[in-house]
Order: structure tokens, then C-alpha cells, then sequence
């Protein structure tokens, strides 16, 4: 490893720069909040939008309106 000439091992250092600059940024990315939080949205919408959830939600909306409705009646 002392044979090596100073331009190979100026290359190298570079090179290795340059990829944990690549890696950094990369990283950057994935941890960003914002869209750490539009993944997290987009994966709740496609979960919401199965026919299994939609239909869930929506028997359970309408017995959430039926109990209100029959509160309200009441009083």
C-alpha cells in the first residue's frame, strides 16, 4: 500500500467523496419530513380506498349519524 502513487490515492479520495456525498443527499431525502408525511398520506388513502375500508367506514359513519340523530330527538 506504500507503492501507491499520489495521484492514484488523490482519485481514490475523491471517489470515495463523492459517493458518501451521494449518500448523504440520499439520505436527506429519505428523512425530509414533508415528504416523509406524503408517503405516510398516499399510503393511508390507497388503504382507505379498498372496498373492505370504504365499506367499513361508511357502515360505521352511518351508525355514528343514527346514534346522534336519535340523541337529538331525545332532548
Amino acid at each position: 500500500m506504500a507503492d501507491r502513487d499520489p495521484d492514484t490515492i488523490k482519485r481514490d479520495i475523491d471517489q470515495a467523496r463523492d459517493q458518501l456525498a451521494a449518500t448523504v443527499d440520499t439520505l436527506a431525502e429519505r428523512a425530509n419530513p414533508h415528504r416523509i408525511a406524503n408517503d405516510i398520506k398516499a399510503a393511508l388513502l390507497r388503504f382507505v380506498k379498498k372496498p373492505a375500508v370504504a365499506a367499513s367506514l361508511a357502515g360505521a359513519g352511518l351508525v355514528v349519524v343514527v346514534v346522534v340523530v336519535r340523541r337529538i330527538r331525545r332532548d
